[in-house]
């Protein structure tokens, strides 16, 4: 029997090309290439099914500047980009159907989906030629990766083409699909790719999805369709695997000291050499040499909790003259404040803070704050310290191998806990999932105790979702099905206060059940990075990108594009 580990090295380090096309191209004279792959006959071997099946992985990687995961939180409410680009103006909502980036995440969902439709239809060709075991994981595969990239679709576009074939130059045009319709398949997809699927690979494979991967994509994709008693069995047979754990170190876990560790479920995976991003230029300080051009918001920092594990305008432990302190953790694990040393420099935004300590040498050293002096150092005020690595200081910065995290333990937990929430389900299990994640060695704040009403869990859970998961992708998701966008979005984008040491003249805002966060006390104390628009007829979903539209009639517009 030839496994994936004897076929393959360790996939971070070889993900292939696949050289195959979406469709069958057939020559006159029926003449099969003798140097290459045909389209006629691929996937007639283990070996050919195992480079399709690595090819597929490429489409995971979006690079332009980051992870795309990571990016579409800077399209929400609690990160803003810099750049003035297509991450800009969809984030102020100036966007259009011709924004480049709508069809550029269309075209690399769809690509992948299409590689995997060609290996699903043709892998037959396969039997016989190759260990059976080889070929259903290759088919549990193909599954998990076209069921990833479905529910990104639905949930950014809405009804979308549902193609599960190959296409050809005949029924290359579809219609939009319910995406109810969609989910449906998706659930049974991923049930299908659970049964093929390993619970964990041997480590020359790791990266590939696994048993527990299609089972926690599927409890994300029936939370956020509200199919709550599927989103909860789901995420019980993701626990019941017994195969991860939270880990310890919040603040490691984003750095490559948590690649792969024991709370990962599904990783993008990234290698010198083979495929490297630029997150770090993007996301670390001036002084460490970054470009601070994706940045948290101050509605971002004010919704860590008190220690006591009431939010701000409840706890009697803020002091709004000292912000940071008796705060949940996660808030500097996840974020650099002013006072913090950051990537060993000591970070400071205040503009007459025109010097600094330099930590990264002995004896440390005063030098120009750059931080402070630099014109695009952080608009805000803060830095996102999650993937931030100081190994990434450097020659690294814009080459980092750093692997993102797709989907985690503590987001099956939060699915299954908000799955119940909404069950009206309050129970030990419900209670147990949440203080779960909140009672992490590194972060050991409060445990929810029971006799809270439906209402009151609800809020906690969507603050709990905001401040456990900030920054990895889903926060975007999260406000439109909550149908809170249209509350959070619009308005001015806010960083900190405005004035040298003004933190003494801040207020306490007031925050709603739906976290929306009133500043109306003191806004004119605070930053105002850039204003903001929703339109609620509209913004719920990103259009039909117009070059899809322009060339295929069957197609229909979003509303208001």
């Amino acid at each position: 029997m030839q496994t994936f580990n004897q076929t393959i090295m360790k996939l971070k380090i070889t993900m292939l090309l696949a050289v195959f096309a979406l469709g069958a191209c057939e020559s006159v004279l029926e003449k099969y290439p003798l140097d290459k792959p045909s389209d006629a006959t691929f996937l007639s071997s283990e070996a050919e099914l195992v480079m399709a099946v690595n090819g597929v992985y490429n489409n995971l990687w979006y690079v332009r500047n980051g992870q795309i995961e990571y990016i579409l939180d800077n399209m929400a409410d609690i990160s803003w980009d810099r750049n003035a680009g297509d991450f800009t103006v969809i984030g102020n909502g100036s966007h259009s159907a011709t924004t480049a980036l709508f069809a550029d995440i269309w075209d690399l969902y769809y690509s992948g989906i299409g590689r995997c439709n060609f290996i699903l239809a043709n892998m037959g060709r396969a039997e016989g030629n190759a260990n059976q075991e080889v070929i259903e994981q290759v088919e549990g595969q193909a599954l998990f990766l076209r069921g990833y990239w479905y529910s990104q679709l639905i949930m950014l576009y809405g009804d979308v083409p549902f193609v599960t074939e190959p296409l050809s130059v005949e029924n290359g045009k579809q219609t939009r699909t319910d995406k109810n319709i969609i989910v449906d398949r998706l659930l049974v997809d991923l049930d299908r790719a659970a049964e093929l699927l390993p619970v964990s690979w041997p480590a020359a494979d790791r990266g590939r999805a696994t048993k527990g991967a299609a089972l926690a994509l599927k409890s994300r994709v029936a939370l956020m369709h509200e199919r709550y008693e599927e989103a909860v069995d789901a995420a019980r047979n993701v626990l019941e695997l017994n195969a991860y754990q939270l880990y310890p170190d919040y603040n490691a876990l984003f750095r490559y000291a948590g690649e792969s560790s024991s709370e990962v479920i599904f990783e993008v995976m990234f290698q010198h050499g083979i495929q490297h991003h630029s997150f770090p230029l993007c996301t670390h300080s001036r002084n460490a040499g970054g470009h601070s051009t994706k940045v948290p918001s101050q509605n971002m920092v004010d919704s860590y909790e008190c220690i006591d594990g009431l939010p701000i305008d409840e706890s009697p432990l803020y002091d709004p003259t000292h912000p940071f302190e008796n705060r949940d953790p996660r808030l500097r694990q996840s974020i650099a404040v002013p006072g913090d040393v950051y990537l060993g420099y000591q970070f400071e935004t205040h503009k007459d803070s025109v010097e600094c300590w330099n930590y990264n040498v002995s004896p440390a050293q005063r030098i120009p704050n750059q931080d402070a002096l630099n014109p695009y150092a952080t608009f805000s005020g803060y830095c996102w310290r999650k993937a931030a690595d100081p190994a990434d200081v450097g020659s690294s910065i814009n080459r980092s191998s750093l692997n993102f995290i797709v989907i985690r333990l503590a987001e099956v937990y939060l699915n299954l806990a908000e799955a119940k929430i909404e069950l009206n389900e309050i129970d030990t299990e419900c209670l147990n999932a949440i203080n779960v994640v909140r009672g992490r060695a590194s972060v050991n704040m409060p445990a929810v105790e029971p006799g809270k009403s439906q209402r009151e869990m609800r809020t906690l859970i969507r603050r709990e979702r905001k401040v456990e998961l900030a920054m990895e992708g889903l926060r975007l998701h999260d406000i439109r099905r909550w149908k809170i966008a249209h509350l959070v979005m619009p308005g001015p984008f806010l960083g900190r206060p405005n004035k040298p040491y003004s933190y003494k003249d801040q207020g306490i805002p007031t925050i709603d059940d739906n976290g929306v966060i009133d500043y109306s006390g003191y806004i004119d104390k605070l930053t105002v990075v850039e204003q903001r628009f929703f339109n609620a007829e509209r913004d719920y979903l990103w259009p039909i990108p117009q070059e899809e539209m322009d060339v295929n009639e069957l197609l229909e517009q979003n509303n208001g594009y």
